[in-house]
């Protein structure tokens, strides 16, 4: 007798294949940095680093965002440029960026009204560096058939 499985499931342990290996080469120190680095210099944010939540949620929005630039690698390997890339995990890019930014204003109680917009291009910004790092690891990977 053999074990039936389907495609689907086949297809998912591919996947949490992949996204382990890529995973191993990011550290928590690295994290950490860019947490700073984003979000070190704003008074609000900073602010509201206090809450250890708020950083592994910043954690948390960073791997997501670096598995999806790895995960969509594969197409700058058939010659597509990092934008057009981008714009087609725009759907998955934006909900990270706006799941970072609703988070921050749940957490800040509306204190921060002013800083709003400045909020939300930092959230972009911070998403956008670990999606383009994601990419290029990606792309490194499959160049040296890791993948």
């Amino acid at each position: 007798m053999t074990v039936i499985t389907t495609f689907k499931e086949k297809k998912r342990e591919k996947q949490i294949k992949y996204e382990k290996s890529v995973l191993r080469e990011i550290s928590i120190k690295a994290l950490k940095e860019k947490v700073q680095q984003f979000f070190g210099s704003s008074r609000f944010v900073s602010g509201l680093m206090m809450n250890a939540g708020i950083e592994e949620a910043c954690y948390d929005v960073a791997i997501e965002a670096y598995l999806l630039g790895a995960n969509y690698s594969r197409f700058g390997r058939y010659g597509e440029s990092l934008d057009q890339v981008r714009h087609r995990c725009e759907k998955e890019y934006k909900h990270l960026v706006d799941t970072l930014y609703n988070f921050f204003l749940y957490w800040g109680h509306g204190s921060e009204a002013v800083m709003s917009e400045s909020l939300y291009y930092m959230c972009e910004q911070y998403v956008s560096s670990w999606w383009s790092e994601g990419f290029n690891k990606g792309e490194k990977r499959h160049k040296l058939r890791l993948h």
